[in-house]
């Protein structure tokens, strides 16, 4: 099969195997614990950096593709096995905001998540930080209400007036907090945003993996 993806539940691999679903392409999932470069013999020497997601396109048999970063691959899917509602065209007045809250669900608000995770959970205990964790739960907070500020003109999506890439990017970050117990701090708005698209069938079938093993317990 021309499409693979190594996933491991919780993770923002989660983006990529949503867009797939969404997509309805026919694709390999590898579903691996967590953390893969240690819990997955010989995950590194397919990808170096040991991170999660590690995707690969063979249909060019004279080209791989390959691909690490969550939001990008779920781009590529769009542009590359196209066309769908899912992107937005830069002949779209929404192309623009498309494209700054695809990179910011992963940039801005997963970045500072990846920090309370590794300070409250990652790290051995007596290295743990809780100060830092604290700080970055407020950053991420902090940077959230960018939605809800969006969301406030009872919009059902971000962008485009329909489910996109970018609901896909920031969804995830939303569900990512949630695992991390902090779903209690959305305001109402970003709150029934978040679990409007927990109802899509696709959404549970990519989570259907966060269970005893995910990014949280799996360690």
């Amino acid at each position: 099969m021309a499409l693979k993806l190594w996933h491991c539940a919780g993770s923002r691999s989660i983006r990529p195997l949503w867009t797939l679903l969404e997509m309805g392409l026919d694709f390999e999932l590898e579903t691996m614990l967590f953390p893969p470069r240690f819990a997955h013999p010989g995950y590194t020497e397919l990808n170096p950096i040991g991170t999660v997601p590690f995707f690969t396109d063979s249909s060019d048999p004279d080209h791989l593709v390959s691909m690490t970063e969550s939001t990008g691959i779920s781009q590529y899917l769009a542009d590359k096995y196209g066309p769908t509602d899912l992107a937005v065209l830069p002949s779209e007045p929404a192309y623009g905001d498309y494209l700054n809250w695809l990179h910011r669900g992963d940039a801005t608000l997963t970045f500072p998540q990846t920090l309370v995770l590794r300070y409250t959970l990652l790290e051995p205990e007596a290295t743990r930080l809780p100060k830092v964790a604290e700080d970055y739960t407020k950053w991420f907070f902090s940077r959230l209400r960018s939605v809800e500020l969006a969301l406030s003109d009872g919009r059902e999506f971000l962008c485009a007036d329909r489910f996109t890439l970018a609901d896909i990017s920031v969804g995830f970050a939303l569900h990512f907090a949630d695992l991390l117990s902090l779903k209690g701090g959305f305001k109402p708005f970003t709150l029934a945003y978040y679990e409007g698209l927990t109802q899509r069938p696709n959404f549970h079938k990519a989570i259907a993996n966060d269970g005893p093993q995910n990014i949280l317990e799996g360690l």
